[in-house]
């Protein structure tokens, strides 16, 4: 992938209002009231903000066509398997779609695909079974925690894994990992959202991350932005407590992300744009809707008319990206996932009250 300019960013942000917007597929339903303050067209003609939810609802019919893509596979619980081939891509699915829940009102088409997509996530996990057989095959491994952490903050919980995992939690191994300080936020959030009690507070590790060091901006490239963006989310466990984002982080944020969405546009890097764009609205007070647009409104051209959108827009020799699983589900997700959460900003109604509500609810 073509990393974003390791150089310091351009003053100002790119000039994109020429670039097409994004048109409603046949048969797509008219703005519900989570589209207002997110897109309309005015009495002149002229195009209104990026429509955000039509976004979201475009890379989620996406997700759920392509959701047999996501599964364990035959090799998942293999000693030498890898995990990045299998239980990650379902807790992606899992842990964004269970944020776009948390962010839609229940009872729309939103709330309900984000709903069927963490069940098949659930479902190929055999109902959280496979979470005692791979723990107990790797009983050091954080991973699997954190990918079932997702689905215990969405209501789905399994008994007997959350036995061993509650002893294991206990042990001076456990308590002592060899992780980075991101890392180990990461650990710490999905202890608490699994409802164990976290081993530390987040202060010491956040303040050794290289957010938390508030770095020059210049220093800004692929590796270091992922790590920011995911520092943000274990903070704030993925947007639903902005406020634990400490004021010194929030006004470095606020200064440097426009110069930032600003790189990742101009390097059409969209899977760490829309990241970027989900850290604003993690913010506890997030940025004017102007102050995003740009980058919005660049996404939403990038993506394809099936709701796809790719990680990147070209190669590293400027060639098309091919439009295929590997490449664009990771990007689909964090669209839908970023989108949905900054309309809920914005409006100020997250939905979160149904958040512990999914094995109740109808498949």
């Amino acid at each position: 992938m073509t990393p974003p300019s390791a150089g310091p960013p351009r003053g100002g942000p790119t000039d994109l209002t020429g670039r097409p917007g994004r048109t409603r597929p046949a048969g797509e339903a008219e703005p519900t009231d989570e589209t207002h303050a997110t897109g309309r067209t005015d009495p002149t003609g002229q195009a209104g903000p990026t429509d955000l939810t039509a976004v979201a609802g475009a890379a989620l019919s996406w997700l759920s066509a392509h959701r047999a893509d996501f599964r364990l596979g035959p090799h998942a619980l293999e000693p030498d398997a890898d995990p990045n081939a299998s239980w990650k891509r379902v807790g992606e699915l899992a842990q964004l779609c269970a944020c776009v829940r948390r962010s839609t009102a229940p009872g729309s088409p939103l709330h309900g695909t984000a709903t069927a997509l963490v069940r098949h996530a659930w479902h190929e996990a055999g109902d959280g079974a496979l979470f005692l057989d791979v723990q107990r095959l790797e009983p050091n491994a954080t991973y699997p925690l954190e990918v079932y952490a997702a689905f215990a903050d969405a209501g789905l919980r399994h008994p007997p894994y959350e036995e061993l995992i509650g002893l294991l939690v206990r042990t001076r191994g456990w308590r002592t990992p060899e992780l980075l300080p991101n890392r180990l936020l990461g650990v710490l959030n999905s202890e608490h959202r699994a409802g164990l009690a976290p081993r530390r507070r987040m202060d010491e590790p956040l303040r050794r991350t290289w957010l938390g060091a508030l770095p020059e901006p210049w220093l800004f490239e692929k590796s270091a932005a992922y790590t920011l963006t995911h520092v943000v989310f274990h903070l704030t466990d993925w947007g639903h407590h902005p406020d634990t984002v400490p004021d010194d982080i929030a006004a470095y944020l606020h200064t440097w992300l426009p110069p930032w969405l600003d790189t990742c546009v101009e390097a059409q890097h969209w899977d760490l744009c829309g990241e970027l764009l989900a850290v604003a609205a993690s913010l506890p007070s997030p940025p004017a809707p102007d102050v995003t647009e740009d980058a919005w409104s660049a996404l939403a051209a990038a993506q394809d008319g099936d709701g796809a959108l790719p990680e990147v827009g070209r190669g590293p020799r400027g060639e098309d990206v091919p439009r295929v699983f590997v490449n664009c589900y990771h990007s689909t997700l964090v669209t839908a996932f970023a989108a949905t959460l900054t309309v809920a900003r914005r409006t100020g109604h997250p939905h979160g009250g149904d958040r512990h509500t999914l094995r109740e609810a109808p498949a």
